[in-house]
């Protein structure tokens, strides 16, 4: 075993793939011991005679050596607390019969790929109903395939401390089966902790709307980073800080993403309203910059045209009326004048 620093290193087991070869043998072997063992023993052969039952007893263990992987699968094998490599790829092998593999997490199951806590049942039913074996659940193999892990909603405080709920969908998969094992305690375990961890470090940096004053990059000026408005880089962000947590743990992160937003319950009708108001402000201010140029335009061609002198007095009376007109939450009641403008 080579160390560097201490961290173990991982290392391929090859040119193993001899299990049917192996497995072919056993089997002729029993078969031809037993009537060896009669013959022998008959004749008076004792030496062939003991080893034929010592092989019946015995042979049996070699049968411990067989290993079966499916594509995107890894076996991280020990020989009496030594690492003495992974097997990895598809196919039959035979191995040191008295080799053992070792995975701290496989009882750890993960949400949203089919994992849940292991039981004593020969069937168990996953987090996402779908039925697990019990041969499954405790098996030591270690899949290579892009997993999903997808943490509960969280409650984060947003930079200006509004309490926000958050949950991301992280595709990560083990590229270093001898540090998944080795370095951490448990590495479905640490990966999902990390998580939590890294929502937490990068929600609070944004606030959740665009917000004047509020520096989300730390270059020291204001920006309009939010985290409804930069959805892609929060997440991209995540995906780094959590990369970055474990890289020692032989894991590698593919993709997060933001799977929920929103104010926490407590507050959202409070900031559901204040966006409400927000938006009648805008569209009121909307209205009023249109109504005051349709003011400005109806004045001016009036004056082109000469179809009525107005005096300031009158020019105000109107300019009122306009905007009450154009600015009124209710259709205006026109008022006929038949007598004199003046």
């Amino acid at each position: 075993m080579s160390n560097t620093n201490n961290n173990v290193q991982e290392k391929f087991i090859s040119g193993h793939k001899t299990g049917g070869l192996v497995l072919f043998l056993v089997i002729v072997l029993y078969i031809a011991a037993i009537p060896v063992a009669i013959i022998c023993g008959e004749s008076g052969m004792w030496p062939l005679t003991v080893l034929s039952i010592l092989w019946l007893c015995l042979g049996w263990i070699l049968l411990l050596g067989l290993k079966v992987l499916k594509p995107n699968e890894a076996l991280v094998l020990t020989l009496f607390g030594k690492y003495v490599g992974t097997l990895k790829g598809d196919g039959f092998f035979f191995v040191n019969p008295f080799c053992t593999a070792f995975n701290p997490a496989a009882g750890t199951k993960l949400g949203q790929s089919g994992d849940v806590k292991p039981t004593a049942s020969a069937l168990t039913v996953s987090a996402n109903g779908t039925a697990v074996s019990a041969a499954d659940l405790y098996s030591k193999k270690i899949s290579l395939k892009v997993m999903t892990l997808s943490n509960s909603k969280q409650k984060v405080n947003d930079v200006l401390g509004n309490p926000v709920e958050v949950a991301v969908a992280v595709m990560w998969r083990v590229k270093d089966t001898a540090k998944a094992v080795f370095e951490v305690d448990n590495f479905k375990e640490y990966l999902s902790l990390q998580c939590d961890t890294a929502v937490r470090n990068v929600v609070k940096i944004y606030p959740y709307d665009v917000t004047d004053n509020v520096d989300t990059t730390g270059d020291g000026e204001a920006d309009d980073g939010s985290l409804r408005g930069s959805t892609e880089l929060v997440a991209s962000r995540i995906k780094d800080e959590i990369q970055s947590k474990v890289e020692s743990a032989g894991l590698e992160i593919v993709d997060a993403r933001i799977t929920y937003l929103a104010y926490a319950p407590e507050i959202a009708a409070a900031m559901l309203q204040r966006q409400q108001a927000s938006a009648v402000v805008d569209a009121r201010k909307l209205i009023v910059d249109g109504a005051v140029g349709m003011v400005e335009l109806a004045l001016e061609r009036l004056n082109e045209k000469n179809t009525v002198v107005l005096d300031e007095e009158r020019k105000a009376a109107m300019v009122s009326n306009l905007l009450v007109v154009l600015c009124g939450n209710h259709d205006a009641q026109p008022v006929v004048n038949s007598g004199s403008l003046y």
